[in-house]
């Protein structure tokens, strides 16, 4: 699993983690029932404290996207619990877009960013 931390990223170290396994799972690069290394493993490969795992994990469990078997390790359960709303799955993006315009960019350069990342996203989801 690759997976790397940005120490110029604004976001906390657990949420990049959080982050970069939502990616994985959503380019289909770890499909439903796939083992997550052990959280000491993966602390150690990115050369974190055990709890920075440990909070990412919680995390992506709390949503839905692993499950967690204490002794048993941590494994990919779904996409996404299909229990949220369209407007809940939409709220992100819109702040994300907010942002983009506020920026000052053009709406054809803020299309055309957004299509290649939903396309970098959709790999392997088909």
């Amino acid at each position: 699993m690759f997976l790397s931390i940005d120490t110029a990223d604004p976001r906390p170290i657990y949420q990049q983690v959080a982050d970069g396994i939502k990616e994985l799972i959503a380019r289909g690069e770890l499909g439903q029932g796939a083992a997550l290394p052990p959280v000491r493993q993966l602390a150690a490969d990115l050369g974190v404290n055990l709890n920075t795992i440990a909070a990412a994990y919680r995390e992506l469990q709390k949503e839905g996207l692993i499950s967690i078997a204490h002794g048993a390790g941590s494994v990919v359960t779904s996409r996404r619990a299909a229990e949220r709303t369209q407007d809940q799955l939409l709220r992100p993006l819109r702040a994300a877009l907010t942002d983009l315009v506020l920026s000052g960019l053009p709406a054809s350069r803020i299309e055309s960013l957004v299509l290649r990342e939903l396309r970098g996203a959709g790999k392997g989801s088909k």
